[in-house]
């Protein structure tokens, strides 16, 4: 690891100025991605900002008849909060299913929005990775890419997002506040947040250096049957090889998403609008412009399954 200063933040606005101040600083709660990265020399920031103290803990309702999840709301605590468990289970499920106890204890809501891609190449500083050193190719094109992605993919990319939480919030449709340096703050769509790697897939979101999340919003409650399944390869602390996060109502119709397929959590509003029609007509629009590799081809049929499995589930 190398050397970086350290700065603990007493407030929102100490700790954007900190981030201006700096090139390449970093913020940090729980750590668990970040430090990990830093180990690694794969991140190497000069500048730590710490922001556990900011109070940025706390879920709280809004007028809207949603809730406020804080940024530094712990992964165990919102999976347990009473209104997460009755209101948006999918969340609360999503939550539970991904990474350790002890992790979850530690990981924050925002940490686990932004926490970077988990491709092998990207580990492996001997390999080529465009994601980790811009230009420098893909290694993961001709690699061993069997947990990567087949859609929102390009040339230079194929690495997934490897979020559980983020597929849920993108299902339900939460947004994203914001604050900058100079006060300005922002809302912004979940699915906004992440970027398609194109031809930078260094950049993976639309944050701006100094930018820091304060909240995650959900709107009012969706009702209707909310079921996460995650298919990986073994049964604990493994990413998902495919995850569906879905809101199913009475009569069929509802919103669907999908997780461990692209660079971001996927979802598709044409294929909500053919859930009623059946996971084969659903998959079909959520994959219309997949491209996939010899390897992970099997991701097209086992999206439709495990989707079938969803929708069997929530008629029952």
């Amino acid at each position: 690891m190398r050397a970086f200063s350290y700065q603990r933040a007493s407030s929102i606005e100490e700790a954007a100025n900190a981030a201006v101040g700096t090139e390449g600083a970093k913020f940090i709660a729980g750590g668990t991605n970040l430090l990990d990265l830093m180990k690694l020399e794969i991140e190497t920031p000069p500048h730590l900002i710490d922001v556990k103290g900011l109070g940025l803990d706390k879920v709280e309702p809004t007028p809207e008849g949603g809730l406020r999840i804080g940024a530094l709301v712990r992964n165990t605590d919102l999976a347990a909060d009473e209104r997460i468990r009755r209101d948006y289970a999918l969340l609360s499920r999503a939550l539970l299913a991904g990474a350790s106890a002890q992790l979850r204890n530690r990981a924050t809501t925002a940490g686990n929005l932004l926490q970077r891609t988990r491709c092998p190449y990207f580990y492996d500083t001997n390999q080529p990775c465009n994601k980790r050193q811009p230009g420098s190719g893909c290694a993961a094109l001709a690699g061993f890419n069997r947990q990567l992605a087949l859609v929102g993919v390009s040339d230079a990319c194929i690495a997934s997002h490897p979020s559980d939480m983020a597929v849920a919030m993108r299902a339900l449709d939460a947004s994203v506040e914001t604050v900058r340096a100079d006060g300005a703050t922002r809302s912004i769509p979940i699915a906004e947040l992440h970027r398609l790697p194109g031809d930078t897939p260094h950049i993976e979101h639309v944050l701006e250096r100094s930018e820091l999340i304060t909240a995650v919003v959900l709107p009012k409650p969706l009702g209707g049957k909310q079921i996460y399944r995650k298919v990986r390869d073994r049964a604990s602390y493994a990413f998902a090889l495919v995850s569906v996060g879905a809101v199913v109502h009475p009569d069929g119709t509802g919103r669907v998403a999908i997780g461990g397929i692209a660079p971001k959590p996927w979802r598709e509003e044409a294929a909500d609008n053919e859930l009623a029609n059946g996971a084969k007509a659903a998959a079909a629009k959520l994959l219309a412009n997949a491209r996939p590799t010899e390897q992970n081809a099997f991701k097209l049929t086992l999206v439709e399954r495990t989707l079938s499995a969803v929708l069997a589930e929530a008629r029952e």
